[in-house]
């Protein structure tokens, strides 16, 4: 036997520092996720941006070393490794520019930009900028969707034919941009399905849609404002080889009680459960069985803002997130396509490409079996 001293402990990496941009409705939701970031001792917040009146809200909720009310101090901040963009979409653009720049990983909610050249733009600065780039929406690191894409890709419904998403609500009511140009359901709410889509079946290859106005007039902020922008839509997609998908999306859905999503396959079908950013499980048909086979949410506390936590394990591990900006591209293009092929009545080609992941490694191998899940306030 050899003497020596005892190796060393793996050094355990230093807390992510990380920037906040807009203390406004959305943060609350991220408050969660960096909660837990902060109990693992993954990540603090150094500062919070937002605007004045936000200030109390945010330093209780984000609990920040400090706050601004200047974005630009948190793009140069060097105590900021990773900027988390909560703004309004049309601001979304620039600060991912700035932040990217600065070295800074970024996180930005959804759309990545609100036209497709400022969108390329970035996802080719991500390339060669020492920060990741990752973009909402996050349905594609749900444990059910993943399993989903893995029975679609072993085949277990046969060849894919059709498909519907689905996703709305009545509206929100705190800010005017929603209903403004460079807004609308597509991009706040339409991102998600299609975005859940792609991930399925692949790249879109052409669009059509037909997109409207169908509440002239809401209320936001106390007073009442036109709507400038779609606030309903049903929009056609072509995956190719005889694969077809529908969206159905809107400021106009009050209330529903069917699938988020919907996969028919010439060997049987498959459906996620609740919303494709909230599952509450999947149910499958196979032909060759003849029965109906349900299966529950296999993580119930999956929060919608994990993108956060999937950026900051890379961050940790040195690995790169998945799936990378041109997804986000990609997606943006199907959805100003969307628009303007409602504006012309034509159906449009799409130009943008991407490589979908090998889906057939991510079932629920090791998931907690359903009838085991006692207390879903924890996490397990």
């Amino acid at each position: 036997m050899t003497s020596g001293a005892p190796s060393a402990a793996p050094a355990t990496p230093p807390p992510v520092r990380i920037g906040v941009i807009g203390c406004g409705n959305v943060m609350g939701a991220y408050r969660m996720t960096l909660d837990r970031l902060r109990t693992r001792g993954w990540a603090t917040v150094s500062v919070a941006c937002g605007r004045p009146a936000q200030r109390d809200e945010a330093i209780a909720a984000l609990r920040p070393e400090r706050f601004t009310t200047e974005a630009s101090e948190v793009l140069q901040a060097p105590d900021v490794d990773l900027v988390v963009i909560l703004t309004p979409m049309p601001t979304h653009a620039a600060l991912v520019r700035g932040a990217l720049e600065a070295g800074r990983h970024v996180l930005v909610e959804k759309p990545l930009a609100t036209s497709l050249a400022e969108a390329q733009d970035l996802a080719s600065l991500a390339a060669k900028s020492p920060g990741h780039l990752v973009c909402a929406p996050f349905t594609w690191l749900s444990p059910t969707f993943r399993t989903l894409a893995a029975h679609l890709q072993r085949g277990d419904i046969g060849r894919p034919t059709l498909a519907r998403a689905r996703y709305g609500w009545s509206g929100p009511w705190w800010n005017e941009w929603f209903y403004r140009p460079g807004g609308g359901c597509l991009l706040d709410l339409g991102v998600y399905c299609v975005t859940s889509l792609v991930g399925l079946l692949g790249p879109v290859r052409r669009v059509s849609a037909m997109t409207g106005v169908a509440q002239t007039t809401r209320a936001v902020g106390g007073r009442e404002i036109r709507v400038e922008a779609e606030d309903t839509a049903q929009v056609l997609l072509d995956f190719g080889d005889a694969c077809f998908g529908v969206v159905t999306t809107g400021f106009t859905l009050q209330k529903y009680r069917s699938p988020a999503l919907e996969v028919y396959g010439t060997g049987g079908t498959i459906q996620l459960l609740g919303d494709d950013w909230d599952p509450e499980g999947y149910e499958l048909w196979q032909n060759a069985a003849g029965c109906w086979q349900c299966f529950g949410e296999s993580e119930p506390d999956w929060p919608w803002t994990d993108g956060l936590r999937h950026l900051v394990e890379s961050v940790r591990d040195g690995t790169a997130p998945a799936p990378g900006p041109e997804v986000a591209v990609h997606v943006l293009e199907v959805l100003l396509q969307a628009q303007e092929a409602s504006r012309t009545g034509r159906t449009l080609d799409l130009q943008t490409r991407f490589t979908r992941p090998d889906w057939t490694t991510s079932a629920l191998v090791n998931a907690e079996a359903a009838h085991r899940q006692h207390d879903r306030t924890r996490e397990h």
